[in-house]
Order: structure tokens, then sequence, then C-alpha cells
């Protein structure tokens, strides 16, 4: 029975004529049907015949409420280009055989015939055909045009040495005592040679200390215990140094030998600086006046120079040897031509004559990159380090460091400009040249700092002050690329010069 019931059901349902309930109408007969009630609903009674009409014309919602909403699936949230799917399909083959190993032996079929037969049967070439190019070199920009990013997106590598910040130590590596130092602003009582030897005046002696072994030597020592040194100053090789003292004499010394060469009398006055050129050795006196001193000769007084009415207290040569600077304490700084060979003169005849400064001038250093750039510094009363262009006399740059300004000097390591100060702030002090901004700050010192010196290499700064100390401190060190390829140039010239001599 069951199973003849089953056979029923199946009958029924593939029976045609039996009408299929629970489907959506025709429209036509959706419209036969609307049409046939409406006329219904228009003679049934207790209605208006117009009631249609009459709630056509009455807004049954808020006028603005009756938009269609908008579909919210009308497009994809990508855009995705319509592209040939022959095109796919050359692209996909691309892809899978990129993957494959490709054939050294077939050498017949060339890219040319292979680019024609593409264009041939496919209308366009096969190599277009790919959806992302990523080989191969860029398209050249059209010409004139700017890209904004290029800082950003530059391949240039940027060097080692600036992605490395550089420290700079508030404290000395090495503190040295230096008893009976007179703290005399005007005087200049060390310097440093180039065979990094550091000399240093303590009342009437000088002493040397080698940096490189540690060793202390007692050079020499005045006879008379009143006469004290005022000034010394290295030869640029680092053999001789020159020592003026407070009796007017200008002694010369052969250091390797330690051996008093001659004295050289010519001044009135106590020689508080020196500087030398090359043969030339130049003193400033108290009196005002400064000699050049020919060393090869015997009458040694080759020139006076008059242009200052009180102590010259600063005296610098170019690096280029062209211009000597002094600076006095009548507050001017004077720029003087190079001393020819050979000639005898009394000459007051000065290249310039810079007067901006309102305090006593000590303090002179030359760009050693730029030769006619001079950088001066004056006393308590300017306290203003001024740079100036000594081939036009105009003044660069002027800048108020509100304390007395003993010495300045330019470190080529870094680009950057030392000043040393008295009162009231007894500190040194590294400024970034041009742009005077401050790199950094050394304190330590009890006392105003009266001069300064670089080591043989520029990066280690001596600074010796009024409290009888000498501190030395670990500002330019070199980059380690640029110390080997300076090393490496050093010997390569080294040994050049000895081939030549052999």
């Amino acid at each position: 029975m069951t199973h003849f019931g089953f056979e029923n059901d199946i009958q029924s349902i593939l029976n045609l004529d039996i009408p299929i309930l629970n489907v959506s109408m025709a429209r036509s007969q959706r419209s036969a049907s609307s049409s046939s009630k409406s006329a219904l609903n228009a003679l049934s009674p207790g209605k208006p015949a117009n009631a249609s009409l009459a709630a056509s014309k009455t807004p049954c919602k808020t006028p603005g409420k009756n938009k269609k909403p908008t579909p919210s699936k009308m497009v994809g949230d990508r855009f995705i280009p319509i592209r040939n799917s022959r095109q796919m399909d050359v692209a996909s083959f691309l892809l899978s055989k990129e993957n494959e190993p490709m054939d050294t032996n077939n050498t017949t079929v060339t890219s040319e015939n292979q680019k024609a037969w593409s264009t041939s049967l496919n209308g366009y070439n096969i190599e277009e055909a790919k959806i992302l190019h990523l080989g191969g070199k860029p398209l050249n920009a059209p010409e004139g045009y700017q890209n904004n990013l290029k800082v950003l997106y530059s391949q240039v590598t940027t060097p080692a040495s600036v992605k490395k910040t550089r420290y700079i130590s508030s404290n000395p590596y090495r503190i040295l005592d230096a008893p009976e130092l007179r703290n005399d602003f005007y005087l200049n009582l060390f310097d440093w040679s180039s065979r990094n030897v550091l000399a240093v005046a303590l009342q009437n002696s000088v002493y040397l200390w080698d940096a490189s072994q540690g060793d202390i030597t007692l050079l020499t020592r005045l006879e008379c215990e009143e006469d004290y040194i005022c000034s010394l100053c290295w030869t640029k090789e680092g053999s001789y140094l020159a020592i003026g003292t407070s009796d007017g004499k200008v002694q010369l010394w052969d250091v390797d030998n330690e051996k008093h060469i001659r004295s050289m009398i010519s001044h009135t006055a106590r020689v508080g600086s020196l500087s030398w050129n090359d043969h030339v050795l130049s003193s400033g006196s108290r009196s005002g006046l400064i000699h050049h001193h020919d060393v090869r000769v015997s009458e040694h007084h080759i020139s006076t120079l008059a242009g200052h009415t009180q102590e010259v207290c600063g005296l610098q040569w170019s690096p280029d040897g062209r211009y000597l600077a002094s600076g006095g304490n009548d507050n001017l700084v004077c720029i003087w031509p190079r001393v020819q060979d050979g000639s005898v003169s009394n000459r007051s005849q000065t290249v310039r004559c810079l007067n901006d400064h309102q305090g006593a001038v000590k303090a002179l250093a030359w760009c050693p990159w730029q030769p006619n750039i001079l950088a001066s510094g004056g006393g308590t009363s300017d306290r203003h380090i001024r740079v100036w262009n000594v081939n036009s006399g105009s003044c660069i740059s002027s800048f108020d460091t509100q304390s007395q300004i003993s010495s300045l000097l330019f470190a080529p390591n870094h680009k950057e400009l030392v000043s040393a100060h008295g009162y009231a702030h007894n500190n040194v002090v590294i400024w970034k040249y041009p742009s005077f901004t401050k790199v950094a700050e050394l304190n330590g010192h009890e006392d105003r700092v009266l001069s300064l010196t670089l080591s043989p290499d520029c990066s280690t700064l001596a600074t010796v002050a009024g409290d009888e100390t000498i501190r030395l401190w670990k500002c330019f060190e070199v980059d380690p690329v640029e110390k080997k390829a300076k090393e490496r140039m050093v010997k390569s010239t080294r040994s050049v010069i000895h081939q030549s001599i052999r």
C-alpha cells in the first residue's frame, strides 16, 4: 500500500493539468486583477467614486522622503579595467612560461620573428599583454618635469660620518698642571707643534710635553729671575721654537738638539706675540711695533710695521702666506702684505685697517679652507666675534658671545670655530661655521681661559687657563674611513718622495 501511495503522489506532481500553487502571477494576470479590484471598489456602497482620485492628490508622506533609496551595491569597491579576454589568456601564458627553463638550442627563431608573428596573429605585440611589467628600465620623464619627492626618495647613499651622531664629551680626557703660569690676557704662552710636542711657558721657564710618549722636558730657563716668557711659536716643521721674552728679545731654539741657536734683539719692550711665515719670523711688541726677522741672515731685522698705538697682542699669518693679521690693545685689526724676499724697509702701509671692535683684539684665526677669511674676537668691552673678507675689507658676520674672547681657532675636521672666553663665562664654546649655532660648550676651568691650540691631526683641543691647568679635549675626532684615506694618501706621497731622492 505504501508503494502505491508513493506512485500516486508522483503522478499528481507530474500532472500538468492541476494548477500550480505558490507561484508568482504573470504580468498580464497581475494587471487584470488590479483593474477588476479597482472597478469593484468604485461600485461598492459607502465610498465615493472619486476616492482614488482624492487619495492620489493628498500626500501621504512628507515631501522629499518618497525618493527611491540609493542602491548600496551599484558598483564594486575596486576599479577593474576592461581587458580583452584574449590578452588575459596571453598574459596567463606568459606568467606560466617564465617559470619554465629557457631553450638555448633553439636559435633559429629570433625576437624580431616572434614580434612579427605575434602582431600578425594577435593584432598586437605579445610583450604588451603583460598585466604587470616589473622588469626593465622606467620610462624617461618628460622634459621640464620636476619631481617634488626627489629628496625623500633619493638613491644617493648618506656618508657614514653623517649618519653617526657625533658625541663631544663635556669633560677633558687629560689635565696637566701648569704651576706659576702668568694669568695675563695679552700673552701667548703655549703652542702645539706638528711633531706632537706641546710647549708651555711657566714664568721664566719653557717646558716641552711629548703627547705621544708623555715625557716632560725643561728646554730653558731665563737667567734673570725677574724676566718672564711672553710668547711661544713653533715653525711649520716643528723643529725650531721661537721664544719672546719680557726684556724685548726673541730667542730661537733647536728642539731636537736642545740647543740655543741665537737671540734677536730689536724691540724695546716685551714681545707678546709671534708668528712664522717660512723663514720670516714676525714679532709684536708692547710698543705697538711689528718686526720681521729673516732668521737665515745675520742682519735679521728686515722690516718694521707701525700701525698700532698700543701693545700688539695678536699676530697670525694667513695659510697661504699672503697676509699678516695683527690685533692690538687699541681695538684695531690690521692686515699687512707679505714681505718681499731680500727687501729691507720700514713700511707702515696696511692693506686693511678694521676698527669695528670696541675692545682689545687678541683672538685672531684664519680659515684653513678659505684663506681670505679672518675671524677676530674682542675683549671684555666688545665680546663680539667678527668674520672678515680681507680681499674686500667687509665684515661678513658679527656675533655677540656675552663674554671676553681670548682666543679663536678653526677646526678643519668638522669646519667649526672654537672660542675661548674669560670674564664672565670662563669656558670654551664650539660654533658651527658659518651659522654660529652652538655645537658644544666645554666647562671645567675655574679661571679665564687664556689660549687655545690644536693637535697636529686637529682632533684634540688644548686649553690653558688662569687656574694653572692645561686641559685636553677630544672634540674633533676624524671619521675612521676618512682617516684611513688620508693615511693612504700620505703613504703614497712619501713613497714618491723617497723614490725621487733615491
